[in-house]
């Protein structure tokens, strides 16, 4: 298994965010992987390969009310990820 990295960028932060809270809505539950299209900064890009981050939370009860949150739609669970992102951290995995 690969090396993991901390996301610590802010507009990059803003993207896992948005993208854990669409994951979990498709699945219906807290997920600890989630997928990035990669980043590519020159050269051609190839669509099939992605990113993977490891989702964790560090306090069960905040997944807890993640996870109650899903059922009621976007913006509600988009404000409880909001609410607790102190608590929702983001690796990157390196392969």
């Amino acid at each position: 298994m690969g090396e993991r990295v901390k996301v610590t960028d802010p507009d990059k932060l803003a993207l896992l965010y948005e993208r854990f809270r669409d994951v979990c809505l498709v699945e219906k539950e807290v997920w600890k992987e989630i997928f990035m299209p990669r980043e590519v900064t020159r050269g051609p890009v190839r669509t099939n390969i992605q990113d993977r981050y490891e989702v964790e939370i560090n306090d069960p009860d905040i997944e807890h009310a993640i996870e109650a949150n899903i059922s009621r739609g976007s913006t509600i669970l988009g404000a409880a990820i909001d609410e607790y992102r102190a608590h929702i951290v983001f690796f990157k995995k390196q392969d």
